[in-house]
């Protein structure tokens, strides 16, 4: 299972006997949902998780024009409305190179989420009870450590320390082991997450450890590793001494225009449940989902 690049539970579970200390359960309606915990590191550590909840969804699409794009939308935003504290601010940050299309999905997301905090003092308070609902969300896209210099747990962990959220969701896209799961899937955990791990570029940890408040990681699978992919589908390992590649999909643009629309529209209204999806306009502005309080 190790030698497996992945970034999905779903993955590192599939096929394995049954282990101590990891269960898992099926659900979903839109989606098909999977949902596996890991009761601790050291269960963990035969399939390379880390203690946590981590949930799945799968569908044959993430299309806006899926004719089940409202359905998919709100049982998206329910799932992650489950790992988010009741209230208090939240901070979203979107990891990835918006310059390099299959690493964009956290930046792209960002630009969607609807950022918040600053109504507290920039709205009078007469101005403020017409949008009741609204929780303080800020949002930040740092960009990567070649950009910036600096590592992204390092940015996180300064505005953690001038913010104190109450938690933090970490959007970013991932590696998985299969190709049919490329842009298919959504994975969800409150185990933290370690940005570029999924193609062996390790990069500081980001979790409740380090950051010293709870971390949702949120992406979508938008790269396989070729040796992977080889062995997942002719069930044989390529030799280490051989050539190998991040592989993507032809059409990784519209890949992410489509899942980091749908994962800004869940985002937002997981964190202000007062905002609901607009039935029949859901390629509103943009094309992008059109929301109402």
């Amino acid at each position: 299972m190790k030698s497996i690049r992945t970034d999905l539970a779903v993955e590192r579970t599939a096929g394995a006997p049954a282990l101590p200390g990891i269960t898992q359960e099926t659900r979903g309606t839109a989606f098909s949902v999977t949902e596996i915990r890991i009761a601790n590191d050291i269960c963990g550590a035969p399939i390379g998780k880390p203690a946590g909840r981590y949930v799945t969804l799968e569908a044959e699409a993430l299309n806006r024009n899926h004719s089940r794009y409202q359905e998919m939308a709100e049982e998206l935003a329910e799932e992650l409305g489950a790992f988010l504290p009741g209230e208090g601010c939240v901070f979203v940050a979107g990891l990835g190179n918006r310059a390099i299309t299959p690493d964009a999905l956290g930046p792209r997301v960002a630009e969607k989420v609807l950022a918040t905090r600053h109504l507290q003092t920039a709205l009078s308070a007469e101005e403020r009870q017409y949008l009741p609902d609204l929780r303080p969300v800020c949002v930040l896209a740092g960009g990567v450590l070649g950009q910036t210099g600096m590592e992204s747990a390092e940015l996180l962990e300064a505005v953690c320390r001038q913010v104190k959220p109450e938690a933090v969701v970490a959007v970013d896209a991932l590696a998985c082991a299969a190709l049919s799961r490329l842009g298919t899937t959504i994975q969800m955990s409150d185990s933290g997450i370690s940005p570029g791990s999924g193609v062996a570029n390790h990069r500081a940890e980001l979790s409740k450890r380090t950051l010293g408040v709870p971390v949702v990681a949120l992406g979508v699978p938008t790269v396989v590793d070729l040796h992977t992919a080889v062995q997942e589908v002719y069930g044989r390992r390529v030799p280490e001494n051989r050539p190998n590649m991040m592989v993507t999909p032809r059409d990784v643009d519209r890949l992410i225009d489509h899942t980091g629309d749908l994962l800004a529209c869940a985002l937002n209204m997981a964190l202000h449940p007062g905002m609901t999806f607009c039935p029949g306009r859901g390629a509103g502005l943009g094309g992008s989902p059109v929301l109402f309080l």
